[in-house]
């Protein structure tokens, strides 16, 4: 039983599609490693039956040889107890003749018996065979398998890291690229601008706020000349004339005094 479980296993990782694995895997470089340390361990494992049942199988091939071997002996010491009691029984010793004879049956007998043997263990020992040739055909795959896993995550490895490596360099150049509003760059950049954007709004703040101080002022020099026209309308004298209402009169002929505004 322990035999054909390992062997169902190294049947089953044999033909495993180590693709199909990694395309339903959610992190295909540890499913890698762990199917490479399955994968050794399995090896180990089938390794260590496939050796016991070679062992087994080299002990029955011993026993069938010495059988085969126990068969000729026996042979041949028929042959040579039956040609013992011939001679015997030429020179007319039929007690011994019949002696050797009775050797040579009970030699006969055994030699049947290490033949029996030999013969049934024919079977066991074609069927191990074939099991063994089984098993270490499973391990060659597995074995291949196991190298095809290793290049593969080799491969992935050394992928995984060019990609991080071309990510890292992409989010350095992107990090620099003044032309990308969302790089260091470019975020301080736009730092810039609003603090600039915010100095033009206290600038123009200020130029309302002078503006509005300098009207004031007009306001002010407005409600001086009128208090100074008020002040000579009521000292009796004229106010100051609209500008272009001289009219047709004459400057000589005019009776009206002159205020001298500059001095109110």
């Amino acid at each position: 039983m322990v035999k054909q479980s390992i062997f169902g296993r190294v049947a089953q990782l044999a033909k495993a599609n180590i693709n199909s694995l990694l395309d339903n895997a959610e992190d295909p470089q540890k499913m890698l490693d762990q199917m490479v340390r399955d994968y050794t361990n399995n090896i180990a494992e089938a390794e260590s039956a496939v050796a016991q049942t070679i062992g087994n199988l080299r002990m029955l091939e011993d026993d069938y040889n010495e059988d085969v071997k126990n068969s000729r002996d026996w042979g041949n010491k028929a042959l040579a107890a039956s040609r013992k009691a011939d001679e015997y029984r030429a020179n007319g010793n039929v007690t011994d003749a019949e002696k050797f004879d009775n050797l040579a049956k009970v030699a006969l007998q055994r030699q049947m018996a290490a033949e029996n043997e030999a013969k049934g263990a024919e079977p066991s020992i074609a069927s191990q065979r074939e099991v063994v040739d089984k098993l270490k055909t499973g391990l060659d795959q597995m074995k291949g398998k196991l190298n095809q896993l290793t290049s593969k995550r080799n491969e992935l490895v050394a992928r995984s890291k060019t990609a991080a490596a071309q990510s890292q360099v992409h989010d350095a150049i992107k990090s620099i690229d003044i032309m990308d509003p969302t790089s260091e760059v470019g975020r301080f950049e736009e730092k810039i601008r609003r603090e600039e954007a915010k100095v033009r709004g206290q600038q123009e703040l200020a130029a309302s706020s002078l503006d509005a101080q300098f009207n004031q002022l007009e306001d002010l020099g407005e409600q001086v000349e009128i208090e100074a026209r008020l002040a000579a309308l009521k000292s009796g004298g004229a106010s100051k004339p609209a500008i272009g209402a001289a009219g047709s009169a004459n400057s000589d002929e005019s009776t009206t005094t002159e205020i001298d505004y500059d001095k109110l």
